[in-house]
Order: structure tokens, then sequence, then C-alpha cells
């Protein structure tokens, strides 16, 4: 599914750019993946994935 239209950048494109790079915030993610950059209305969405993506990661516990 084609999350922005703009950039042609679909849900898979975001989903694989959580899971490589892990981003903490939509703020990062956008430095990885060009989104928001038009007209913006696909940033809800991209912020939807971001958590879903983030909710599947396993946490990382501090060890030391």
């Amino acid at each position: 599914m084609y999350v922005c239209l703009c950039n042609a950048i679909t849900d898979n494109v975001i989903r694989n750019a959580v899971r490589q790079h892990q981003p903490q915030s939509l703020k990062q993610l956008r430095q990885i993946v060009p989104i928001g950059t038009g007209c913006g209305k696909c940033i809800r969405q991209a912020r939807l994935i971001l958590e879903e993506e983030q909710a599947l990661m396993p946490e990382i516990s501090n060890v030391a």
C-alpha cells in the first residue's frame, strides 16, 4: 500500500527501514525515508507504521 504518494513510498519500504535502521522517532525515520516532504498527508500513517514495527521488536535489556 502506498503511504506517501508524493514520493511513491510504500508501507513495506517504511517497515523495512524501521527493521533495518531501528529509528526511535519519526524524525529519525524521515532522515532514512523521504516521507512528508511534499503534502505531508502521509505523516500520520507513517507514525502508525513506525509504532507497529517498534512494538514487534524485542526489547534490548541493559546488560552490564
